[in-house]
């Protein structure tokens, strides 16, 4: 659930929803939260995390690895990747749950590519 209440769905790799189904079949989970909290006695309980609390987790682990990390690091750091990856903007609009292109666009630091245009993408000869 995002801004507004917008649902979104965002695709995942397979190796990520492989491991995913391998946390849901160890933890029992039926329903619910994915990302639960687990006591020092190793019991789950039933209330997902906070986004506060995933941050700090994510935070804590990147300054293990000597990385620092802001609230929007990963977010920026998924789509630049992906826009580096040739993913389509409106794609990744979707994904980040921009209402327009001109965000997404903003967001990415888009600017016009005069050594690989789209033109030179048509297929056409003359």
């Amino acid at each position: 659930m995002g801004k507004q209440d917008r649902i979104r769905s965002v695709p995942i790799p397979g190796w990520t929803k492989h491991d995913i189904d391998e946390w849901i079949a160890a933890a029992g989970l039926r329903s619910g939260p994915l990302f639960r909290r687990i006591d020092k006695a190793g019991k789950i309980h039933e209330g997902a995390l906070s986004s506060n609390a995933i941050y700090e987790i994510v935070r804590q682990y990147a300054a293990a690895i000597g990385l620092e990390m802001a609230a929007h690091d990963a977010r920026r750091t998924f789509a630049r990747l992906a826009h580096l990856g040739h993913a389509g903007l409106d794609q990744i609009q979707l994904t980040l749950g921009h209402s327009s292109i001109l965000t997404t666009e903003r967001y990415l630091g888009v600017l016009q590519n005069l050594r690989d245009a789209p033109c030179d993408h048509l297929g056409l000869t003359m």
